[in-house]
């Protein structure tokens, strides 16, 4: 039996709600927005800033991203960005060193590849089941559906790229890949948890 769950997953394909259901399903605890409260704790940093900047890029660009960090170096030699990374790396070292939990997003595939007692999960769908999922959940904007998801996960991709140095949603980095779209939330739950064990 699995102990811990890492949740991947792609703009508006129901990782996060999957995620709440696997460890509803096992009795694990769940780190999505209780991960950003204990990393808001930890740094200092606005719970606001950390949903936005602890896993997307400010740019759509790896030199962009950069460039837009290498001006901001604080008193140690480490900008805003590399510092919440690290703080956001301690904060899921330490809960998977608890165990028994599904934590979503923020690199957790990488940061705990080494560990023998994970799975990692990579979510997604198609185009239009996302875009639909995210005018249910968030409503209309200005930017269209497929804009919001293009923009969103590139931002991730460049994030996880700079902080990895791998290829966000690559096969070969998950233990499991699952089409949200094509299965739903409840059977990619179902099947995350037949995994574990």
């Amino acid at each position: 039996m699995k102990s811990i769950i890492t949740i991947s997953r792609e703009f508006g394909s129901g990782g996060r709600s999957i995620g709440r259901l696997v460890a509803e399903k096992l009795g694990y605890r769940f780190y999505d927005r209780e991960l950003v409260e204990k990393v808001s704790a930890e740094s200092g940093f606005s719970p606001e800033f950390i949903e936005e900047s602890g896993e997307y890029a400010s740019a759509k660009s790896g030199l962009l991203f950069s460039l837009a960090t290498a001006g901001q170096y604080e008193n140690g030699g480490m900008s805003m960005h590399d510092r919440l990374y690290a703080i956001q790396s301690k904060v899921i070292e330490d809960l998977a060193a608890e165990g028994n939990c599904v934590i979503v997003g923020r690199c957790a595939d990488f940061l705990l590849r080494d560990y023998k007692d994970c799975l990692h999960v990579f979510i997604y769908a198609d185009m239009e089941h996302r875009a639909k999922r995210i005018v249910e959940r968030y409503g209309e904007k200005d930017k269209s559906p497929r804009k919001r998801l293009e923009e969103k996960d590139q931002k991730r991709k460049v994030y996880y790229k700079n902080y990895t140095g791998r290829n966000w949603g690559e096969a070969h980095n998950y233990s499991l890949c699952l089409d949200s779209g094509i299965l739903g939330i409840e059977t990619c739950a179902d099947l995350i948890v037949a995994a574990c064990k």
